[in-house]
């Protein structure tokens, strides 16, 4: 059997991140690395590059590579070369100048690139909706709670304010963040590729031509045992994940039937219980909230690498690179599914506040009116200018 999500609903979006996805990723940079060496030697690869097919490959073949080799690209290249031949072609450039490090690197990049990509989508769709519900209920005052007991005045639109925030914190963490290919051969020094160019500095050129054929960045160098790069993606797909979860959280408890002062339209069943309607997409992103930080705990710990590869601890990063990134995409787009049927019952919450009976929950109205007014239009502008910034980029 294969792992196809029975019992994962904090990741229930597994489209590009999962084994076939990563497959066709590192296939991929072995096209992009042929068509790099197409142009540094002058030479007509193109039928080489068309002719790799990862939905030809043997799995059984590529898992039993895994177990002896510990890395999947051993395997993967001779089942590629065979590709080759088999349709007539030369194989000797394939993987040339190359290690595994460099095809397995440069794939979970191009994986964790699109799975953000994905989310970023989400999380815009989920801003958007956002904005609405705060600017709605910038007037709409609510008790605010303080160490879970009642605090002082507020609105909901001030609550809808501090998600969109953190929605839009999401956002830039992501805009910020780089993914770069990987290139440096067996020890990162790239002298093989110098060699088999006959000059010093090819590797450089070779490294440009694949980040540009992939749309990644170039970073000028190799990252082989330098992991930061790889910290940089998991904390912005850790960073996503948090802000939803926080919101997430609060959705869950407000949307208590003793508050009442969130309704929530997405409703799943019970098998004991017929009359509940629980949050299950408040649910799902609270589990990838639950589970991120550890995966960003093992990426961490993974970057305190040695030698110019290390023994064990990149192994350890891939599986958690990639459920993090999985993780994120799948709680965006759970986050904009649930604020699509989000809505505030404005009524319940002013009972709430009225009921609230001390003195610091007594509002003055105009003054926090006006506050209200501050914190929701600063949100919104912050939101407006980081998606009016990605329409013109």
């Amino acid at each position: 059997m294969t792992d196809w999500g029975l019992v994962d609903p904090g990741a229930a979006d597994a489209s590009g991140t999962d084994d076939d996805a990563v497959l066709a990723a590192m296939v991929e940079v072995e096209r992009a690395l042929l068509l790099g060496w197409a142009s540094e030697l002058d030479e007509f690869l193109e039928a080489q590059a068309d002719a790799l097919d990862p939905g030809a490959l043997d799995r059984h073949a590529l898992l039993a590579g895994v177990q002896h080799d510990g890395v999947p690209v051993v395997a993967l290249v001779p089942l590629l070369r065979a590709q080759l031949e088999a349709a007539g072609l030369a194989s000797e450039r394939l993987h040339l100048g190359a290690t595994s490090q460099d095809v397995v690197d440069t794939a979970l990049m191009l994986v964790a690139r699109d799975a953000l990509v994905a989310s970023r989508a989400s999380l815009v769709e989920a801003g958007r909706r956002l904005a609405m519900l705060a600017h709605a209920a910038r007037q709409s005052p609510r008790i605010a709670r303080s160490l879970a007991r009642h605090g002082e005045a507020s609105t909901l639109g001030v609550l809808a304010a501090g998600w969109l925030d953190g929605v839009s914190s999401a956002i830039t963490t992501i805009h910020a963040t780089a993914f770069p290919v990987q290139f440096g051969g067996a020890v990162g020094t790239g002298a093989a590729a110098d060699a088999a160019a006959g000059r010093p500095g090819a590797a450089d050129d070779v490294r440009s031509a694949l980040a540009a054929r992939l749309g990644l960045a170039d970073p000028g160098r190799a990252w082989h045992t330098e992991r930061t790069p790889v910290i940089a993606v998991a904390s912005s797909a850790a960073t996503a994940v948090a802000a939803l979860g926080r919101m997430a959280g609060d959705a869950t408890f407000l949307s208590r039937e003793e508050i009442g002062e969130v309704r929530l339209a997405s409703a799943g069943g019970s098998s004991a219980m017929p009359h509940k309607r629980n949050p299950v997409d408040a649910v799902a992103i609270t589990a990838a909230a639950v589970e991120a930080p550890v995966l960003l705990e093992v990426i961490a710990s993974a970057a305190v690498a040695g030698d110019e590869r290390s023994a064990g601890r990149w192994h350890a990063e891939w599986a958690a690179l990639r459920r993090l990134v999985r993780l994120a995409r799948s709680a965006s787009g759970a986050a904009a599914r649930l604020l699509d049927g989000l809505d505030f019952d404005a009524d319940r919450a002013a009972a709430i506040l009225d009921a609230a009976g001390s003195a610091g929950a007594r509002p003055d109205v105009e003054v926090l009116a006006a506050a209200s007014d501050r914190i929701v239009d600063r949100a919104i502008a912050r939101f407006t200018r980081l998606t009016d910034s990605e329409v013109t980029r």
